[in-house]
Order: C-alpha cells, then sequence, then structure tokens
C-alpha cells in the first residue's frame, strides 16, 4: 500500500467522520454541504409529510436503494395514502429493508420517520445487520410542507393538522437521534439548505478491497522485536533505523505490504520497539494493522481508564514508561485509529485478530470489533481457569480467506480457508507470516522462551485438523456455482438430489476425491458412405473455431479412471487424510472405488508412485503427489454386468438362432425354393451379429491368471493408460498443452521397466501386451487442420487404428484451454469413435443405410454444453484444489459434475 493509497483511505475515513464539508461554490445564500454516508448503511429520511423527501431520495440515491413507505402501503392496498394499510406495509418495508442489509445494499427508508417507535425498528435493523444507521432530517417550514401537498392530487385535502403534528414530533426528535443510536445526524434546516447538500458515499474504514497486494500477513508479536526484524528480513524486507539504531521503518523493495494481526505488545521484551517499528511502517505507507485484544487493553490504559495490570500489561506499562511523553500519546493516537479488521484483495482476504464469521465482514458495529478483538466463548472454562473459544472457523463457509492469530498454535494449517498465524512466539514457539496470494507460510524460532504460558500450546487451531464434515445444506437444493471458465453454473435440485445419491451411498471418502471427469461429446455427425462418426468432421469443426493444431489421441476401450497418486501414505494422511495405510484412491467417473479389494488398489497405486519417483516427476514437479485422468482395462473390469445383461445375451441369441435359420433357409434353397433374397438378408443379419459379437469381445478379457513375476499379482492383465496429469502440489496442469502433457506421462510409462525389473517394452490394449506391465502408452498423432495432405494422414491414421481393433480416438486442440473470439470456451476434446465400436453403442445392424439415415438426426447441442459445462466445473474443481481451498468449495465443483451428469440426454452419444 503506497502512501498516496493511505491518504485516500484518510480522506475518505474523514469525510464519513465529519458527516458535513463545506466544498466550494454557493447555492444562493448557502454553502454547498456535503453528507457524508457510509457506503454500506441505512439512511433514514426524517421529515414530515411535504418535506420533499421522495425528491431528495431520487436525486442522491438509486432507485433500487429507496424502500418508500407510500409504495409498500400501495404495494398491499393498492392505495399509496391508505393509512389504514400503515401496519401491514411497514412490516413490508421493514422486510425488504433486512434483505437489501443482509445482502450488503446501502438502504434508504423514506418515510416520515418523526415518531421513535417509527425509528427505533429501523435502529434495530441496522443493528441486527451490523451496519451504521444515518439519518437525514429535512427540517422544512410547516407552509412549504403545505403548499407543496396542495400541488399533489392525492393529497390536496391532507388537513394542516397533519403536518402540524409532525412538525411538533419532529421537534422533539430532533434533541434525541443520536441517542437513539444513529452514528450520524445530517440536520438540513430549510429548503436551501436541503437543495444545496450532495450526498458523498464514504468507503467504510475497513473496505480495503481494492488493495491487491502481494501482503505478508504477520501474526501476534508480543512485544519480541528482535524475531519481528529477523522476520521482516526473511521475508525481504529491508529495515530503516533512526539515529540511535532502532528500526524504525521497513520497505519491500518489490513493493509488498505487511499486515499485523493485532497483539503486537504485553509479555515480551520489547513492546515499544515493536510500536515503534510498525507505526513507523504504517505511516510511511508499508503496512496496515489491526488491533488485538492487547492493544485495546493498552488503548483503554493510556486514555486513563481503570484497567487490570495482567496477562502481560505490567510489563509494557513499565517499558512504556522509559520512553518519553510524546511517544506515549503518539502510540496512544495509533491504537485510537486502529479498525477492527480488513477487507482486502477484492473481498477475497479478511484479516483480523480473532478471527471473523463472514456474516460480519466489511460490517461495522460493536459487536464485530467485539468477535474481532476477543473472538467468541462458549461460556465455558478449562482446567486452567481459561475461557473455551467458540470454534467458528468448524463452520465457517465464506469465500473470503480469514487470517487471525490470537489462540497459540504449535504450526499454522489451513481450516475451512482460515488460518491462525499465532504460533506462540513469545511462549517459546515461532513467529509467522504469511505471503498472500501465493499462501506460502515464513516463519522464524522464538530467540528463547519469553513468558511462561498459562497452559501448553493447544494442537490445533479452533475447530480441529479436520474442520466440519461436508453438510447435506453445502449441495441440496438448487445450486449456483461460480467458475472462473464458464461464470455461474446453475445445478437444479433434482439433478442435485441424483447426485446426493450417488455421493452419499457409493462413492469413496470425499476428502480422496477432488476431482470427476467430464462428459464428452462426439464430432458431427459424418454424411460418409457407411459412417456415422469420420475424423474429417472432428477437423472441419476445430478449423471452423480457429483452431489450427490439434493432437489425436488413441481412444483406450476401458473405464475412465481418476487417480490420485501420492509419494507415500504419508503424503496421503497428511494432505487428503487418508486412512492409515491408504497410498491415494482409485475411482471411477462417478466416484466409486475401482475395485472393491483396497489391496488391488495399494498395489496399482504404489506401482504408479515407484513409476512416477523413477521418473524424477516428484522433485521437478515439486509436488507429494499428482492427480491422473486415465482410461483403466479390460472394459470387462467394471462393465461385468452390461456385458452379461446386454452384450452377451444379444451375441449369444444371435449364435442360437441363426445356423438354424441359415439352415433351414439354405435347404429350401436346395429344394428349388424361391428363398434367395430372403437367404441373403438373414446371412447379412449373421454376419452383423456376429461383427457385433466380436466388437465387445476384443475389449474383454481375463485378469489376474498370469504369472506374477512382476509384482502386480491380482491385477495381471490389467492396463491403466493415463492421458494427462491433472493437478500437483499448488498447481493446476489443466491448462498445459497436450503435447507436454503427453511427454511427462510417457516418461511415467517408459519408468516401469526399471520398476519391474524387467526390459520388455511397455503397450497397451488385450492380453496381447502379455507381462508387459500395468501403464500402458497413449498413441497420438499432430494434425494441422489447415494442411489437406495432414488432414488425410489423420484420417488414415484413424481408419488404421479402428481396423485393428481400437475403439477410435479423441481429438483435442494441442493448446489447453482455447476460446472463441467472443470469449466462450471452445469444446476441450470431441470423439470420434470407430465403425465397428459404434456397433455396440447402436446395435449390431446400424450400419444399414435406412438405420444409419435415422441415426444421423442425433440432436448434438445439449451433448455439447452438458460437456463444457462440466469441463468448467471440473477446473473449477482443479483450481481451487491447487490453491488448498477447503475441502466443501472443491466438493461444491465436484458434486456439480457428478449432478449435471444427471440430466437427460441421448446416453449413446
Amino acid at each position: 500500500m503506497t502512501g498516496v493509497d493511505r491518504r485516500e483511505v484518510a480522506v475518505e475515513a474523514a469525510v464519513e467522520a465529519a458527516g458535513e464539508v463545506a466544498e466550494e461554490g454557493r447555492v444562493g445564500r448557502v454553502e454547498r454541504r456535503a453528507l457524508g454516508v457510509p457506503d454500506l448503511s441505512l439512511v433514514v429520511l426524517v421529515g414530515a409529510t411535504g418535506s420533499g423527501k421522495s425528491t431528495f431520495a431520487a436525486r442522491h440515491f438509486k432507485a433500487t436503494e429507496v424502500i418508500s413507505s407510500d409504495f409498500c402501503r400501495g404495494l398491499v392496498s393498492d392505495d399509496e395514502n391508505d393509512q389504514s394499510a400503515s401496519s401491514d406495509a411497514f412490516d413490508v418495508l421493514h422486510f425488504i429493508v433486512g434483505k437489501r442489509l443482509a445482502a450488503g445494499r446501502l438502504t434508504v427508508v423514506d418515510a416520515t420517520n418523526v415518531q421513535s417507535e417509527a425509528r427505533t425498528q429501523l435502529v434495530r435493523l441496522a443493528r441486527e445487520h451490523d451496519v451504521l444507521p444515518v439519518a437525514i432530517v429535512l427540517d422544512v417550514p410547516e407552509q412549504v410542507c403545505a403548499e407543496r401537498n396542495a400541488t399533489r392530487a392525492d393529497r390536496a385535502g391532507l388537513p394542516r393538522r397533519v403536518i402540524q403534528r409532525h412538525q411538533r414530533e419532529l421537534r422533539r426528535s430532533l434533541r434525541h437521534l443520536e441517542r437513539e443510536g444513529f452514528r450520524k445526524v445530517h440536520h438540513l434546516r430549510g429548503q436551501a439548505e436541503a437543495d444545496a447538500a450532495e450526498v458523498v458515499r464514504c468507503r467504510r474504514f475497513n473496505d480495503l478491497r481494492h488493495l491487491t497486494g502481494p501482503f505478508d500477513i504477520i501474526g501476534d508479536i508480543h512485544g519480541c522485536r528482535s524475531e519481528l526484524e529477523t522476520l521482516l528480513g526473511r521475508l525481504g524486507y529491508v529495515l530503516v533505523r533512526d539515529g540511535l539504531g532502532r528500526a524504525v521503518d521497513a520497505a519491500h523493495p518489490q513493493g509488498r505490504t505487511a499486515v499485523f494481526v493485532g497483539d503486537l505488545v504485553d509479555r515480551g521484551p520489547d513492546s515499544p520497539g515493536v510500536l515503534r517499528l510498525v507505526m513507523g511502517m504504517v505511516a510511511a505507507g508499508h503496512a496496515l494493522c489491526v488491533p488485538g485484544n492487547h492493544e485495546n487493553k493498552l488503548g483503554r490504559y493510556l486514555k486513563g481508564r481503570k484497567v487490570q495490570h495482567t496477562h502481560g500489561l505490567a510489563e509494557t506499562v513499565e517499558q512504556l514508561e522509559k520512553e518519553d511523553a510524546a511517544f506515549r500519546d503518539e502510540v496512544g493516537t495509533f491504537l485510537h485509529g486502529l479498525v477492527s479488521h480488513y477487507v482486502l484483495d477484492g473481498g477475497g482476504l479478511v484479516v483480523c485478530h480473532a478471527g471473523l464469521p463472514e456474516k460480519y465482514h466489511g460490517r461495522t458495529s460493536g459487536r464485530v470489533r467485539s468477535f474481532a478483538l476477543y473472538g467468541d466463548t462458549t461460556g465455558e472454562t478449562d482446567e486452567f481457569g481459561l475461557p473455551v473459544r467458540y470454534p467458528w472457523a468448524e463452520d465457517y463457509r465464506g469465500r473470503a480467506a480469514v487470517v487471525y492469530g490470537h489462540t497459540p498454535t504449535p504450526r499454522a494449517t489451513w481450516l475451512n480457508n482460515t488460518i491462525c498465524l499465532d504460533t506462540g512466539c513469545v511462549f517459546g514457539g515461532r513467529m509467522t507470516a504469511l505471503r498472500w496470494p501465493e499462501r506460502e507460510l515464513v516463519d522464524v524460532p522464538a530467540e528463547r522462551v519469553w513468558y511462561e504460558p498459562t497452559k501448553p500450546l493447544a494442537t490445533e487451531a479452533p475447530g480441529g485438523a479436520d474442520g466440519r464434515p461436508l453438510d447435506l445444506g453445502d449441495v441440496a437444493g438448487r445450486r449456483i456455482v461460480e467458475t472462473r471458465h464458464m461464470g455461474r453454473l446453475a445445478v437444479k435440485e433434482e439433478n442435485a438430489a441424483a447426485a446426493l445419491e450417488v455421493m452419499s451411498r457409493f462413492a469413496i471418502d470425499p476428502r480422496l476425491l477432488p476431482y470427476l471427469p467430464p462428459t464428452m461429446a462426439p464430432c458431427a455427425t459424418s454424411q460418409e458412405d457407411g459412417y456415422l462418426e469420420h475424423p474429417a468432421e472432428a477437423f472441419a469443426g476445430y478449423r471452423a473455431d480457429g483452431v489450427r493444431e490439434v493432437v489425436c489421441e488413441e481412444k483406450h476401450m476401458g473405464s475412465r479412471a481418476v487417480v490420485l497418486v501420492c509419494r507415500d501414505e504419508t503424503v496421503a494422511a497428511e494432505r487428503f487424510g487418508a486412512p492409515k495405510g491408504v497410498p491415494g484412491a482409485l475411482y471411477t467417473r462417478t466416484g466409486r472405488p475401482f475395485f472393491d479389494d483396497p489391496e488391488a488398489t495399494g498395489t496399482l497405486l504404489r506401482r504408479v508412485a515407484a513409476c512416477v519417483a523413477e521418473a524424477g516427476l516428484w522433485e521437478e514437479l515439486e509436488s507429494d503427489w499428482l492427480l491422473l485422468d486415465a482410461e483403466l482395462m479390460p472394459w470387462s473390469l467394471k462393465a461385468t454386468g452390461l456385458l452379461r445383461k446386454q452384450y452377451a445375451a444379444v451375441g449369444a441369441a444371435s449364435g442360437a438362432a441363426f445356423p438354424g435359420v441359415l439352415g433351414a433357409l439354405e435347404a429350401a434353397a436346395g429344394r428349388g425354393v424361391e428363398v434367395g433374397p430372403l437367404l441373403q438378408r438373414q446371412r447379412d443379419r449373421a454376419a452383423d451379429a456376429a461383427a457385433f459379437t466380436a466388437a465387445y469381445r476384443r475389449y474383454c478379457w481375463r485378469v489376474g491368471e498370469q504369472a506374477a513375476w512382476d509384482g502386480l499379482g491380482a491385477l495381471e492383465g490389467v492396463r491403466l493408460a493415463p492421458f494427462q496429469i491433472l493437478a500437483v502440489q499448488g498447481r493446476n496442469l489443466a491448462g498445459l498443452a497436450h503435447t507436454e502433457q503427453l511427454a511427462l506421462i510417457d516418461r511415467i510409462v517408459a519408468a516401469e521397466s526399471a520398476v519391474a525389473g524387467h526390459d520388455d517394452g511397455v503397450s497397451g490394449g488385450g492380453p496381447a501386451a502379455g507381462g508387459a506391465g500395468l501403464l500402458a502408452t497413449t498413441r497420438r498423432i499432430i494434425v494441422d487442420t489447415e494442411d489437406e495432405a495432414s488432414v488425410a494422414a489423420g484420417i488414415r491414421w484413424w481408419l488404421e487404428l479402428t481396423a485393428g481393433g481400437g475403439e477410435g480416438m479423441v481429438v483435442k486442440p494441442v493448446q489447453a484451454l482455447i476460446r472463441q473470439p467472443d470469449g466462450r470456451l471452445i469444446q476441450p476434446g470431441v470423439k470420434c469413435r470407430g465403425r465397428e465400436y459404434l456397433r455396440i453403442i447402436y446395435g449390431p445392424e446400424y450400419t444399414r443405410p435406412d438405420n444409419l439415415k435415422r441415426l444421423r438426426i442425433r440432436h448434438l447441442g445439449h451433448k455439447r454444453s452438458l460437456a463444457l459445462r462440466e469441463y468448467a466445473l471440473g477446473l473449477e474443481a482443479l483450481d481451487r484444489l491447487a490453491e488448498g481451498e477447503p475441502l466443501w468449495r472443491v466438493h461444491e465443483a465436484v458434486f456439480g459434475v457428478l449432478a449435471l451428469e444427471s440430466e437427460p440426454v441421448d446416453p449413446r452419444l
């Protein structure tokens, strides 16, 4: 934060505090007046009927900000002047005001409000929502009010005594408004002053959303000046010292801003030295500071209030007595000006001393300040006689990260997007800082135990290491999920219910389920003779979208699998909360465990982890875990029921029926019966049925029956074909070019030979791969969509791939996250399936001309929309995972993918 920024904030704060500032220029003989109004407040207009409140409101506020009692009276009675409807009208008014204040919207109440009872309810609403109530009084002469009412047809007959009564009530109210709870009262005397008034919206003291950092947030210091200087040095700040060698400022050469979470003083050896340094940094615009409970107590002492000299205050007082009076006055002024909390970085970061629930962020009230300084308690005391802290962080569901201190803990850990930085330096622990937005922790050890703690440091920050479990309220009902790549995406209530059924009954531990893969749209329908899908349409589609380079990846006929691989069980437990002995997770595209046998899952994960280690990727990617998108083969591993009930049944029926039918027809033909056309049709049908059976059989084979010579045991014959590294520690890799992705995957696959202790190559496919190992490579070819020869080569490659029994290919832009000129995402990939594979999907006889003609009407729009929405949700889940956001935030996006899967769409697509 620069000195200019600080001065701007100070000017705005001064306008708010002063409320009324004379500006240059005059309106008639009256000075133009600026009425300071906080940008989040409840503005109550007070004045007799006809005093011009509605006109004033329309001139200075947006129409949506003004809630009029007349309008509400009209809503409930169709007559804005029906006084018998006033009770219901004000019920409506108070309801709307409450909703607006809860949403953080400035609200103006346009009513007479001359009676204290009416104002009391509005002040109560402001307090309930922790906003400042501001009164603007339009004190206009009775005659003016009467003349204005006379010009209105609906009020021309208003008795003069009504105006007189309002005026009397207004006179009685003026002296009591501030005592009623109004933070500021703007009294406009006469029409000239009302006309000269100008409403100035002031930023709240705690609203620094325009400051985006980067920041270095420093935990509780408690007089440990030497450790603070060391920590600032570690963070890259350059100390400035005065003539006596005392640190009076510190600046970062890259313009970073330090933010102190309070508790600068008490218990430690040099509270004045800490204050001198922090005050200097704040004054120079190099730091921000919020107060702690210890600063609050010291400030009251310096004002002459009676306070107990406990919890380290006695030491601070003794140290301050050695300083001159000017310094003590400076400290008093500094402490008095500290704001309870700051909202920073566009609202994504909140810094306070003791923590703050989301409903208090950016709000202004004694209740908010008290919570920010002291937190909340359960009303109980522990065995040391200290209050038991209420675990507010356990219930936190806010989008902003809350960084705080106050409660000493051995180490700083994230909990539900909150983190406590008080690591007990004064008690012999460490002094900790958080770099933002990097979310990197930096700490230094205490030089010694400066103050013996009343009780040992807690083993965790308030709320526990795991936080509150996922809650039904996080996913139930209609949901709106904010994504970075497609904005707000809606999840219907019925789809959420279907997803909840799957997630709660069948899915793996949600801590090990950070991502679900999106569905994939097929390429445009082909008009090629005998084909429903053909690469020409895929290449033409991307060319039309302006994508020149695409990669065609072999589509393995297996089941989609997501693999969470950790370096070892310790990493899995510490980062993801995995149970003891579990090295990660292997699950299907609906979040179900792939194998019922945990040993089989462990064997596969340990083999992949060993290959990652052999390839040197743990160090290269600077991560102890990675998330893989893959295909697991054979298809029969997870599709046994489908094979037996649907495909094998058709194959068996055709195998039993056609030999007899063909034999009878051939015998009839031998006897001279004219059955030639019928016999040919049945021969064609038998050939189609045989092709259908051959199509699904090539994707099925037995596993676990070969010699366990390479350590796979029951997984012999299983093949895992990874094709993308989705995320690693601190990074979402989904935006990495697919050529780079596949190069990393190739290194993992190639490393298996060394891991398994043999020299055989690794290949994909079925049993032909023999004992080649677990991992299968993904073959591919790069195609230039604007080069006819390259397109022709891509088509030939697909034809050869599918003729050899392959399922087909997936065509993707080489560069990920491609957008159209209007900003919309382009499909991240389309599948182009082989002619014989589609026989499994559409039936044995789908290639007949009449059938193909009918099947070419496929209505792909919904499928494409679904694919893009699920893709955006998947990217959002990966971003939140990489950024260390709490589990509920990650699962909001993961759950959305699963919910969208229940949208009705042709399953053959």
